[in-house]
């Protein structure tokens, strides 16, 4: 694959901004950052909606970071955060239930929101690929794409198990690629790992230090 340029890449970032501490005068530069660079989207918290302007689509979280909520608490908060201006949602799903196998609980989880926000609202939905066998991915990757998610996405960058990485991208993009896209997140910090993950089959990035990767990555990303 030929590599892409910083335009081409910024093109296919959600720049991120998921601080617990952030406020939203922060959350409102980060829009206008993501607009600047010519970032796909700008992912925020809902609590942070809505946001006064962007020239960039809303991306909001759902059941964020730990998965641990009731699949009617994550269908109210992404309904909300859409009403409040959403364009697309990035949901967690319950990681212990696909590690116990219950992964009927899982496509129920994710058709929960999944109704709650139906097209044109774009759903990703979050596996935490770093503490899942390969078995658990490709099954939870079939979980959401028989749920109707357009998605599905490697890390929340909060699991201390780490992020995104380009064996989990490759064996996403195997199992539903081209049907659904393939988000890699977390602890992508620089140009290389950037079009590494694209290489592997990433349609999507997560990033919050945007300018810093597409600059050569002088700092961290997430």
């Amino acid at each position: 694959m030929t590599e892409l340029n910083a335009a081409g890449l910024a093109a296919m970032v959600d720049h991120t901004f998921l601080q617990s501490t952030g406020t939203r005068a922060e959350a409102e530069h980060a829009a206008a950052e993501a607009a600047r660079l010519g970032a796909y989207s700008v992912c925020v918290s809902p609590s942070m909606l809505p946001l006064a302007s962007t020239g960039a689509r809303i991306t909001a979280v759902c059941g964020f970071p730990s998965g641990k909520h009731h699949s009617s608490v994550k269908a109210a908060e992404a309904a909300e955060a859409v009403s409040n201006g959403a364009h697309e949602i990035d949901m967690v799903i319950d990681v212990g239930a696909v590690r116990s196998g219950d992964y009927a609980a899982v496509e129920r989880d994710i058709a929960a929101v999944r109704e709650a926000v139906p097209a044109p609202t774009v759903l990703k939905v979050i596996l935490e690929t770093a503490a899942l066998t390969d078995e658990q991915i490709v099954r939870s990757c079939a979980a959401a794409e028989s749920s109707g998610a357009d998605f599905v996405k490697t890390s929340t960058g909060f699991h201390p198990d780490g992020g995104a990485t380009v064996h989990a991208v490759e064996l996403m993009a195997r199992t539903v690629a081209p049907r659904l896209g393939v988000k890699a997140s977390g602890g992508i910090r620089d140009w290389a790992a950037a079009q590494a993950m694209i290489a592997a089959g990433a349609t999507r990035l997560g990033l919050s230090g945007t300018a810093e990767v597409l600059g050569g990555g002088r700092s961290t990303g997430y």
